[in-house]
């Protein structure tokens, strides 16, 4: 199983009473809040912690969020870039580029092939679906949103992949008449494709077109129901089961010297729920396009979507959305996790998050690397049916199925891809 840290790069240092008497984290906070020598002491740890990641083989994960306190990498071709200089060994995940506040997704390709270049094949391209605070700070539309992403997907797929010249791009979204990117990515055919969601018919999609799967906190149900979303699609689909290597998951972790201190330095972590998921309904429940009309009442009664509230260590450790303890107790919680949904061969470690220190998430990464790391390498298959399986990622760096392997992306099946002179 391998080891991923993401860090959303928090600034926690907003006064409490200006806070409180905000009705949004995100999208709205005035960014006076911000001290610009404060954040560059936080680019500066968070960036440490990850060239410590690669001493210790521990995978690392960018991303991107915009105008909040919740994350302060609003630039996420820049970090993953940044990232990609600083560090030798460790592959590097984005998820990443907001393609769906983007207008030009084949400027995303071209960013997504530099950073891959500049690694030297280490890149991994993760896509997310947009939240309602990114699509006003994008001056986006959140209508057709998931039928847009799917389509910046296609595109970027074919941006990565075609290398006779340029071609041209008539979709539904987009339209771009002279797509020629240099420079070309270093893994070929292009780098891993990953994307993060629980949503059921978005996993099945995955699963047919053999992207990673990566669910957000889902918990062991929403998990399991995702995963196996995706495994029968694929079947559906006449394909060969999933390995797990194409199932990863997020969710806090720490972990520390004893079960105790562990879950009390956790806790510290659920600032990220208890704040930076504030945010005002025009940006969540009432953004257009998320739900029929006729639906709307329930969802302003129903609450804050699926956040716990509930943010007790053991209660977050019962639901799967916490890992925390000593070692070996963190170790016994992931196996544990893995089989309940039916198998995970990647698991993404938000450590550095609300009010966790640098040196306090330094101390779990090395003991994360160094004693719970061995206790995963080599677990024994779920089920032999689920073991291998398609996968670019496992193949040396540099290297990937040939073209007569890998499926022809979606969009050159769905938009058509002229070839131009």
């Amino acid at each position: 199983m391998q080891l991923w840290n993401h860090c959303e790069n928090p600034y926690p240092f907003v006064p409490a009473e200006v806070l409180d008497a905000a009705d949004s984290a995100r999208a709205s906070l005035p960014n006076r809040y911000c001290d610009p020598r404060v954040a560059a002491q936080l680019y500066d740890e968070v960036f440490d912690e990850y060239q410590l990641c690669d001493e210790l083989g521990i995978n690392i994960v960018t991303n991107e969020h915009h105008a909040g306190i919740n994350n302060l990498f609003a630039a996420n071709p820049l970090i993953t870039g940044i990232v990609a200089r600083i560090t030798r060994r460790v592959r590097i995940l984005s998820l990443g580029t907001l393609v769906t506040v983007r207008s030009d997704p084949v400027r995303v390709a071209e960013e997504y092939a530099t950073a891959d270049v500049i690694s030297r094949g280490r890149l991994d391209i993760g896509f997310v679906k947009s939240g309602g605070s990114e699509m006003a700070s994008g001056d986006a539309n959140p209508m057709r949103l998931r039928a847009r992403e799917w389509e910046a997907i296609d595109l970027i797929d074919a941006a990565l992949t075609s290398h006779d010249g340029p071609f041209s791009w008539e979709g539904t979204f987009f339209t771009h008449p002279h797509v020629n990117i240099w420079p070309r990515p270093w893994q070929q055919p292009r780098p891993e494709f990953w994307a993060a969601t629980s949503d059921l018919e978005t996993s099945a999609e995955l699963g047919r077109r053999g992207m990673v799967n990566t669910l957000v906190f889902g918990g062991y149900e929403r998990t399991r129901q995702a995963f196996d979303a995706y495994k029968q699609a694929r079947a559906a689909a006449g394909l060969p089961p999933a390995g797990e290597d194409r199932f990863s998951y997020m969710a806090f972790c720490y972990v520390g010297d004893a079960d105790a201190e562990a879950q009390r330095i956790a806790e510290k972590i659920c600032w990220f729920i208890s704040v930076s998921l504030q945010q005002g309904s025009q940006f969540e429940r009432f953004l257009p396009g998320q739900g029929p009309p006729e639906l709307a009442p329930a969802r302003w009664r129903s609450g804050r979507g699926r956040a716990p509230r509930d943010l007790r260590a053991e209660s977050l450790i019962a639901s799967g959305q916490l890992f925390a303890g000593t070692p070996d107790t963190v170790a016994c919680q992931i196996r544990e996790f893995r089989r309940r949904v039916g198998g995970l061969g990647r698991l993404i470690m938000m450590t550095r998050q609300g009010l966790v220190s640098h040196a306090e998430a330094e101390r779990s990464f090395r003991l994360a690397a160094t004693e719970v790391r061995p206790q995963l390498a080599e677990l024994e298959p779920l089920d032999p049916s689920i073991s291998g399986g398609d996968t670019v990622a496992s193949l040396p760096v540099g290297s990937g199925p040939s073209s007569a392997q890998r499926p022809v992306p979606s969009g050159q099946q769905r938009h058509g891809i002229s070839p131009r002179g």
